[in-house]
């Protein structure tokens, strides 16, 4: 396995486990980002990075990480309701392997339909944020989304049906 590209999730677990995890929302004009501990039971939304240049996206990146001993990345896969990779997800993974690259990380995806849509749902119902509040948090929290997803997958513990 060569650090920066994809793997299985079957290769990806045994390789990580013990390590924190670094999760991405990857957008056309944002980076949502989300970590979760070496335990992989909680995943906790970081920031949101508004997309620029890639070197500078990266040196956000790094300064959200700092301090922080990530052992993996796994980024949200968009993929078509049909459940096929439409064009937005052969982006994203071009991103994402870019990323895991820069970092020297192994990377895996994980479905991410409906994470951004769900999030947003919760906000309104539970949250009561304003749309503005929302927007800010939308991306950030999708990628705690996705990487909750992941890791209560890889536990084998049932994901909700809603956040």
């Amino acid at each position: 396995m060569e650090n920066g590209k994809t793997i299985s999730s079957e290769q990806f677990i045994p390789l990580t486990r013990g390590t924190a995890l670094l999760g991405l929302d990857l957008g056309e004009r944002t980076i949502g980002a989300a970590v979760c501990d070496e335990s992989w039971l909680i995943a906790s939304p970081l920031k949101t990075v508004v997309r620029r240049a890639f070197q500078t996206d990266m040196e956000a990146l790094e300064k959200l990480l700092q301090g922080r001993k990530i052992g993996g990345i796994v980024s949200g896969l968009p993929l078509e309701m049909s459940g096929n990779e439409g064009e937005r997800a052969r982006v994203t993974r071009l991103l994402a392997e870019r990323i895991a690259a820069h970092f020297d990380l192994p990377l895996c995806f994980h479905d991410e339909r409906w994470s951004s849509k769900a999030v947003e749902r919760f906000m309104i119902r539970e949250g009561n944020y304003s749309r503005k509040k929302r927007k800010e948090l939308i991306d950030n929290s999708a990628a705690a989304y996705i990487l909750q997803g992941f890791v209560d997958a890889a536990n084998g513990t049932e994901i909700p049906a809603e956040f």
